[in-house]
């Protein structure tokens, strides 16, 4: 069951990537949206949480409250360790399942597995085909500030906190170049996508 991973730095565009992807009819896993799923009340994910941490990252509504752990965690490095340990199994199990799902319905499926952390977290191995969404730091800079209303400051901060680029594209097996416009990384994913299916007409990506 070969799944394609798809990732790129924080604001390279991978979410458009990931969306056309998906209008040309691949299953796209969303690794951060499993993330969420596995927390919300009534999970075993959520009771491992409040059991962790207390109550007191629970909202009024029994919901997590993200702000909260993310507070508490922030600087903690231990406390930290403990939640990826709580919610990465979890995530891990459900996109098993899905994976499991997608081809189950379909056995020539093309599953793609959205991970924003890849490189930091997970073998290029695990997949048949890596796919970067590359863009340069000014770049991702400029849309994080015009489109998230952040500072310059904090948006350099953020794309510091990740692996450099060069360590992502080292593990590419395939680069989207979303420096430019949006229409430009469209044009590279259309083709990415003819690639991908004339593949799987002949037994696979390679």
């Amino acid at each position: 069951m070969d799944v394609i991973g798809l990732t790129g730095g924080i604001a390279a565009g991978k979410s458009a990537v990931a969306a056309r992807l998906a209008e040309l009819g691949a299953v796209v896993i969303d690794a951060d949206r499993l993330a969420r799923e596995v927390v919300e009340p009534g999970t075993p994910g959520l009771a491992a949480i409040v059991h962790r941490f207390g109550d007191a990252v629970l909202a009024p509504d029994g919901s997590l409250d993200r702000a909260r752990l993310g507070s508490l965690v922030f600087a903690d490095v231990s406390a930290r360790r403990d939640l990826n340990a709580i919610v990465h199994p979890e995530v891990q199990r459900r996109y098993g399942e899905l994976v499991v799902e997608a081809f189950a319905r379909d056995a020539d499926a093309i599953v793609v597995y959205d991970v924003p952390l890849l490189a930091e977290a997970r073998a290029a191995s695990e997949f048949a085909l890596v796919v970067v969404v590359d863009a340069p730091p000014e770049v991702r800079i400029d849309r994080l500030v015009s489109l998230r209303g952040m500072s310059r400051a904090d948006a350099r901060a953020r794309i510091d906190a990740q692996i450099p680029d060069a360590e992502r594209r080292a593990m590419a097996d395939v680069v989207i170049d979303a420096s430019g416009t949006l229409e430009h990384t469209l044009e590279q994913v259309d083709a990415l996508w003819e690639r991908l299916v004339a593949q799987r007409a002949v037994g696979g990506p390679s």
